[in-house]
């Protein structure tokens, strides 16, 4: 049967839920998707490595991911209205808000205006700059879902692309002049964990990957553990160079940041792990339920805050 063939049946078939209960609160709570809000501590990363840390900034970087998740929620809307056909499909997506008929398309729509709306209001109140970026944000995940996560490559730089911006949100857009390494290690984080979402997509749905999202299907399993295998070094090798860049030492007046390296490894590996046990299928979930991941990440932050003594600036501001 083919692909269209298939999804047309899939439009027949009757709702698994009463239909009365459409539009509920945690439908609707569901179809925001909160959990995913945890990428949006990337806007914290410049936070993290700066050393002019006062309550004024502190309060607009708060907002800032505040107005990111919004907008991401929004974006998640989006997009799960234009692949409801593509997720009845799937295994566990199938039971999103969306595709199993449990918000309506007009509840859908109120709900993506007044994330949006709110999510820009609140950048700009932050900055230009940051209204800017939470618009690119939403262009770049529009040309995404009309076209580009058809495009074997393309489609994971355009989510990788969708960190680097949360990170400017909690740099550029606040003041923060943000490190050129700092970025790259972003970026090279992003892309690590968009192929290994790739590889974990193509483990679980084996012959019907294409069905679900059609890029599967130019992906192989050797080809997506070549791009994790660079990706996974990338990270460690451009944080690495941050932690040893004399901009970073002349800043932060200390090279014991390299000594941080250790976690972002066993990070790294945990994460590599994970993947060849078919664990990684949605990186959000991970950060938030892997012990391992959890233990290694609260580790490196407090390192990070104890070498660069922040401690002592968060103590005086408060």
């Amino acid at each position: 049967m083919s692909l269209m063939a298939r999804l047309e049946t899939l439009k027949d078939k009757k709702p698994d839920f009463d239909p009365q209960k459409k539009n509920t609160m945690q439908a609707i709570a569901q179809l925001v998707r909160p959990r995913q809000w945890v990428k949006n501590s990337f806007v914290f990363i410049g936070l993290l490595f700066t050393q002019n840390l006062n309550q004024h900034l502190i309060l607009k970087v708060i907002i800032a991911a505040v107005a990111f998740c919004l907008v991401s929620s929004a974006v998640y809307v989006m997009n799960d209205f234009v692949d409801r056909d593509y997720d009845r499909n799937h295994p566990t997506k199938c039971k999103r808000p969306l595709a199993s008929n449990r918000v309506t398309l007009s509840a859908a729509g109120s709900v993506f205006v007044l994330f949006l709306l709110g999510g820009l209001l609140l950048g700009w109140h932050v900055s230009k700059i940051a209204a800017g970026i939470l618009v690119l944000y939403v262009a770049q995940n529009l040309a995404y879902t009309k076209g580009l996560k058809r495009i074997v490559l393309i489609d994971v730089f355009i989510i990788a692309l969708g960190f680097m911006m949360r990170i400017l949100m909690g740099t550029w857009g606040v003041g923060i002049p943000p490190s050129e390494w700092l970025l790259l290690c972003g970026f090279m984080v992003a892309l690590f964990m968009g192929f290994g979402k790739r590889c974990s997509e193509l483990n679980e749905l084996s012959v019907d990957a294409g069905l679900h999202r059609p890029v599967l299907e130019r992906y192989s399993p050797g080809l997506l553990n070549q791009l994790l295998g660079i990706t996974a070094g990338g990270v460690i090798f451009t944080y690495s160079l941050y932690t040893l860049d004399s901009a970073t030492v002349a800043l932060h007046h200390t090279t014991n940041l390299i000594y941080s390296v250790p976690f972002v490894i066993y990070g790294i590996f945990r994460y590599l792990y994970l993947i060849h046990k078919g664990e990684a299928g949605d990186p959000s979930k991970l950060v938030t339920k892997d012990r391992h991941l959890i233990a290694v990440v609260m580790l490196w932050v407090l390192y990070v805050l104890w070498t660069l003594k922040l401690h002592d600036l968060v103590l005086g501001v408060l």
